[in-house]
């Protein structure tokens, strides 16, 4: 996926490193990071563009849509994520005009004025990074629940390794964050009136050239600016003083650590007071801005100077919340829920079974196709375009890769494993070089639970060998998966019945092909919750259904909704049902919305 990340700062902000931090660790899987800023200091894998969000007069602010919009168009963005109110405000208009999906992060307390009850500027989806902002956007911006989800700072945890106590003549404390605005205001104050500066060796670590209000403490305390290796300078420090994710990186770092930000002192982290400084930000958001009590916090600081560590609780909760890997997951996914939801399209997942080349082949009820219908719908999905995926794809890549830029991608999906699929279909798949799916039954060798169907007898039809299935699955065109031994409904099975069904069918089609299998198919698209529960303890990563489930592939992996290619499915039929929104014109359809 391309995606543009929206900053508006003029010197080093936690929302910087949040933005390059999770934006590197997308770049590794596979996506392509654009950034756009008044500034960019952070290491950061992918194009920068300079763009001055800090100038808003109402001229500038449309130079700034207009120049989002180019940019947009240009690198074919398919989803941009703001992290400021100037770049959110201009982000907001770009997107609604091009139709491209929007995320913000939300890193601190948004001001609150009528204009900004009704014009939220945060696009799809708003991301608050701790419960207080959560709870101020709902109950002061009157901002719906649902359009809001908690999103933790990403960490990169490996950088930050628990270390030993200094050893240090004189206590160290450890001051780090910029000098500027709320920031800047709260240094002065603790400098002012909560640190004796003959009693330690303190040390400010900013990117923020001091003020001439800072000038009377430039004899007493070191300004040491701008260190690229923070933990190292952490691991110097007796005592670190900070909030937000500076606050995050020095309980990683096993540090005592005085969470105090821009509106309430935690104090000295601890067990008991861990999620109430997470959900602040560790200081920076409360109910109101700046309401410390100075006096307090010198004498809590003075107590917590002489210990030689955070509780290791502390730094276990720590990883647990903000472990990089898991909020770029989460991000993923919020990612996927605005694309699909805001453009109303996904990757078409077709259903066929069998096919045929004879009229007198043709099944009384049974699904089936010519194959000279399916030759058609190949041609025409090589027209469009089309490259095909299999289950095993997301397994490696993930099911984000769907949204890959530039591609349009479609599965093929072949339920019940008819000997017709190594004759007539096979062949087709070589000559286009399609990859599909076919879920097979292997407890019978012919489509015994439609012969024998009182009422609706079907004609008999042969499944294929293990020999055929073998050749198949070898080519590297066909993925098997599971279907169970013998078609049964599984929702009127006992849990035990359904266990034997479907590990036994995966056990049988495991020893033919000689590898895990990656996915399994509910017969009928029948099943519970057992059923899912079942598949997912088997060992399969993916299940499928037929019409029910989420219109999004990515939010039920055991409930994957499928669109079903019947006999007269001719080739316009099928150009209906795989531009995209088939599946969600369908569902509106049958709610009656």
């Amino acid at each position: 996926m391309n995606i543009l990340m929206a900053l508006s700062q003029l010197e080093v902000t936690g929302a910087e490193a949040y933005a390059t931090t999770v934006g590197n660790e997308l770049t590794k899987r596979g996506h392509k990071l654009f950034y756009v800023s008044d500034t960019l200091t952070k290491p950061h894998e992918g194009p920068y563009f300079k763009l001055r969000f800090n100038k808003r007069s109402i001229l500038r602010r449309f130079w700034h849509v207009g120049y989002l919009i180019s940019l947009i168009k240009k690198h074919n963005i398919q989803l941009v994520h703001a992290h400021s109110r100037a770049s959110s405000w201009s982000c907001h208009i770009a997107c609604k005009l091009t139709k491209t999906p929007m995320v913000t992060t939300v890193h601190g307390r948004q001001p609150v004025h009528a204009s900004r009850k009704k014009f939220h500027a945060m696009g799809d989806k708003a991301l608050p990074v701790c419960e207080a902002i959560e709870q101020q956007l709902i109950n002061e911006l009157n901002v719906i629940p649902e359009m809001l989800a908690i999103s933790r700072n990403g960490i990169d945890t490996t950088r930050y390794q628990v270390t030993p106590p200094p050893r240090n003549d004189k206590p160290v404390i450890a001051i780090i964050g910029r000098l500027s605005g709320p920031k800047g205001d709260l240094c002065y104050r603790l400098l002012k009136d909560s640190l004796d500066s003959e009693r330690y060796d303190i040390r400010i670590y900013t990117g923020t050239e001091p003020d001439t209000r800072f000038d009377e403490f430039k004899n007493k305390v070191n300004f040491v600016g701008y260190v690229e290796d923070v933990p190292a300078a952490m691991a110097e420090a007796d005592l670190v003083i900070g909030a937000g994710r500076v606050a995050m990186e020095s309980l990683l770092c096993g540090r005592p650590t005085f969470a105090i930000g821009e509106a309430i002192s935690i104090g000295l982290v601890t067990p008991e007071n861990v999620q109430k400084a997470m959900a602040t930000n560790f200081g920076d958001i409360g109910p109101k801005e700046l309401d410390i009590d100075f006096t307090l916090a010198r004498e809590q600081i003075n107590q917590s100077v002489s210990l030689s560590g955070c509780d290791t609780a502390v730094t276990e909760t720590i990883q647990q919340n903000y472990q990089l890997n898991t909020v770029v997951s989460q991000l993923e996914k919020i990612y996927q829920d605005v694309y699909v939801k805001t453009l109303r399209r996904e990757i078409p997942v077709i259903m066929y079974h069998r096919f045929i080349d004879r009229d007198e082949d043709k099944s009384v009820f049974a699904p089936y196709l010519h194959i000279d219908m399916l030759e058609k719908h190949f041609k025409l999905l090589k027209k469009m375009g089309f490259e095909t995926l299999t289950f095993a794809d997301f397994q490696d890549r993930g099911t984000m890769s769907r949204l890959e830029a530039g591609k349009r991608y479609i599965m093929i999906t072949v339920d019940d494993g008819y000997r017709d699929n190594y004759e007539l279909l096979f062949p087709l798949l070589k000559k286009y070089g399609f990859k599909a799916v076919i879920y097979t039954v292997t407890g019978v060798d012919y489509n015994r639970w439609d012969v024998e169907n009182p009422g609706q007898a079907e004609k008999r039809a042969e499944l294929m060998t293990p020999k055929q299935i073998k050749e198949m699955a070898d080519s590297g065109l066909v993925e098997f998966g599971g279907h169970t031994l013998t078609h049964p409904k599984l929702s009127q099975l006992t849990r035990d019945e359904q266990q034997h069904e479907i590990a036994e069918n995966k056990a049988q089609l495991e020893k033919i092909i000689g590898k895990p299998l990656v996915s399994f198919a509910y017969p009928y698209g029948d099943h519970n919750q057992e059923s899912k529960d079942i598949a997912k303890e088997q060992g399969f990563d993916f299940a499928v259904a037929t019409d029910s489930g989420p219109c999004a592939f990515h939010q039920d992996h055991y409930q994957i909704r499928r669109i079903a290619i019947f006999p007269r499915t001719d080739v316009f039929g099928l150009w209906r049902k795989i531009r995209g929104n088939y599946t969600f014109r369908k569902a509106k359809s049958n709610n009656g919305i």
